[in-house]
């Protein structure tokens, strides 16, 4: 059966609003553009808000690309009611009179940074024997998920609103929990708290400053494509290797091409580093090089 809608290639960054999930946001914006193929680059939380990138056509090739860069969240948490979801949707677990100050709050957060040891909330889509966890979660089982190792770059104390709650802005790799991170660190101040607020500002190269809102995508007259951005923008993070169109149609059709002499620098990267392959700009493929060739990952087909 033909899927229905246009052929649309690039990113679109979807400034989600609390409310909808990231399946309802992105299945609005896939009608507004009447695109035939399109996916999210990691899930946002209905309370959550901000940075949703959104891919159509070849980009979503790159969708686990996009997943793996670094992120940064603006958060809110509110002292004294740790809830078994670690956000205000959850019911308290436990309470604390203990509200931290200023001080107190700088001086917990370099425990943060780096490496760190996490346990995921229980109301997550992470599997265990083959179930999501908030399936588990919502039929009542009384399990707990192993600790995973993530990594926090940054960690900011933005400003106390009030006694009872302060905001954050902190700077994260791929897996990295704001809600358990800021369970925990309410832990630490000897106190317990949630997240009572969550905005993602940005997705490795994807912010806000490019963001458009669901009402803008869906107003009368809106131009599809208005916002779409180059498939090539998920890629400014990893080096590019320009080709001849001989050599571009050899790795179209799966073949891998000897490194050109202009390009032997990029033999010196470390072992199996991941390149993108342009022909006049336009991307070719993710291509992997061993041994002074480029070997083919990811092949894109681009419309002319």
């Amino acid at each position: 059966m033909k899927r229905r809608g246009e052929r649309i290639d690039g990113f679109l960054v979807l400034d989600k609003p609390v409310g909808p999930t990231s399946t309802q946001a992105l299945g609005r914006a896939r009608r507004a553009l009447g695109a035939a193929k399109a996916g999210h680059c990691g899930t946002l939380d209905p309370l959550a808000s901000g940075v949703l990138v959104l891919a159509f056509g070849e980009a979503t090739k790159l969708v686990d690309h996009v997943m793996d860069g670094a992120k940064r969240y603006a958060f809110e948490v509110a002292w004294g009611e740790e809830r078994s979801t670690d956000d205000l949707e959850g019911e308290v677990v436990a309470r604390s009179d203990i509200r931290p100050d200023h001080a107190a709050i700088l001086a917990a957060l370099p425990a943060f940074l780096g490496e760190i040891e996490q346990v995921p909330p229980p109301y997550s889509a992470i599997k265990q024997d083959g179930v999501p966890a908030y399936r588990r979660a919502r039929a009542g089982e009384d399990f707990v998920l192993p600790a995973r190792r993530v990594r926090v770059d940054a960690l900011e104390l933005v400003g106390i609103v009030s006694p009872d709650r302060a905001r954050f802005e902190v700077a994260c790799g791929k897996g990295t929990y704001v809600r358990s991170l800021g369970r925990d660190l309410a832990r630490r101040l000897g106190t317990r708290g949630h997240l009572v607020a969550l905005r993602r500002l940005e997705v490795g190269p994807f912010d806000l400053s490019r963001g458009i809102s669901l009402e803008t995508l869906e107003a009368p007259g809106y131009k599809p494509g208005a916002h779409l951005l180059p498939v090539e923008t998920a890629l400014d993070d990893i080096p590019a290797l320009a080709v001849t169109g001989a050599e571009a149609d050899a790795i179209r059709h799966g073949r891998a091409v000897q490194l050109p002499r202009a390009a032997l620098q990029l033999s010196a990267l470390p072992p199996g580093r991941v390149v993108a392959v342009l022909e006049a700009g336009a991307l070719v493929a993710l291509a992997r090089i061993e041994d002074g060739q480029a070997r083919p990952l990811r092949v894109f087909n681009r419309n002319t």
